[in-house]
């Protein structure tokens, strides 16, 4: 293996334990923002695990972060179950419905996957509504822990540590080397002898275990959950914005743009409160034509034109 690729594993290492000492240094308000940020910051990097390699913009990690949220709620306020025992369940879930939304799914390509996706989270959720009116008498599931937001941050920290991990080895093993001919073009990467189906279930379902496992983990925060709340499809667009903004073409590229998008998204959030979806359909056009390939591949490609240059 090469020298760069340990010593990338370094600096990520080193980030994480710089970032473990948040909640002993800051409280209240930016704590609030360093937990949303680290959700976004493991969303984002699940996301790039698997739409990075293989260029398929998928908008269901709204479903699956839902699903994870809900089950949680659910099982504590229906069934009296331990958060621990439902935030352990939830992602196993999330990544049965990944898998099997991946077999059916995704032999789709192009702007047929965008679509579907996009409606997963919205069939989902009035499934999930009607059945809750109908049957269990109520609208909301009461989520109560002894969990604070400091805690809250650390899962979330391993959580986003272990994906990047996850990530780490996958781009350095075979199915991640098949990922990217598959990213590159698919009909070759399948006259090759790649098996596309296969290589694109697995990583599909590894975004829908830790989506799940992050809404599990979120759900503390909220107190009080309702399928609106954890089933919001602005969520899944603002997964993807946040790493187009960074770059998917590289694992640590969304945290380049989690970080200073969630600290404008909460300002945007409190200042024009009934803007917000045009916030967000402002932020795709002024990424898709000035940063296709995200602040990290913009940077990049400047180093590499000095590099030619001298």
């Amino acid at each position: 293996m090469k020298p760069a690729g340990w010593g990338e594993l370094g600096w990520a290492a080193v980030l994480v334990v710089l970032a473990a000492f948040l909640p002993l240094v800051a409280n209240g308000y930016w704590l609030s923002i360093g937990v949303t940020a680290m959700m976004y910051i493991a969303l984002s990097t699940s996301w790039v695990l698997f739409s990075g390699p293989t260029h398929y913009i998928s908008l269901a990690t709204g479903a699956f972060f839902g699903v994870g949220g809900y089950l949680v709620g659910s099982g504590m306020s229906d069934y009296s179950q331990s958060f621990w025992l439902m935030a352990a369940i939830s992602p196993i879930v999330g990544a049965i419905l990944a898998a099997l939304i991946g077999f059916a799914t995704l032999r789709l390509s192009g702007v047929y996957f965008v679509i579907f996706t996009l409606g997963l989270a919205e069939m989902i959720r009035n499934v999930v509504s009607w059945v809750q009116n109908n049957f269990l008498g109520s609208r909301g599931l009461y989520v109560l822990t002894d969990l604070r937001d400091q805690h809250i941050y650390w899962m979330l920290l391993v959580v986003a540590a272990a994906v990047y991990l996850l990530g780490w080895f996958v781009s350095r093993s075979r199915i991640g080397f098949a990922l990217r001919i598959i990213g590159g073009d698919e009909t070759v990467a399948r006259h090759v002898g790649i098996n596309t189906a296969t290589a694109k279930v697995i990583l599909f379902t590894s975004t829908g275990f830790f989506a799940a496992l992050v809404g599990a983990i979120i759900a503390p925060r909220w107190s009080y959950i309702e399928p609106n709340q954890v089933f919001s499809p602005q969520l899944s667009f603002l997964v993807v914005i946040m790493a187009l903004l960074g770059g998917s073409g590289r694992l640590w590229g969304p945290l380049v743009g989690v970080i200073p998008f969630t600290i404008i998204w909460e300002w945007v959030g409190i200042q024009f409160p009934n803007q917000s979806i045009l916030f967000i359909g402002l932020c795709f056009l002024l990424i898709v034509y000035f940063l296709p390939q995200g602040v990290v591949g913009r940077l990049e490609e400047l180093r590499a034109r000095m590099r030619r240059a001298s």
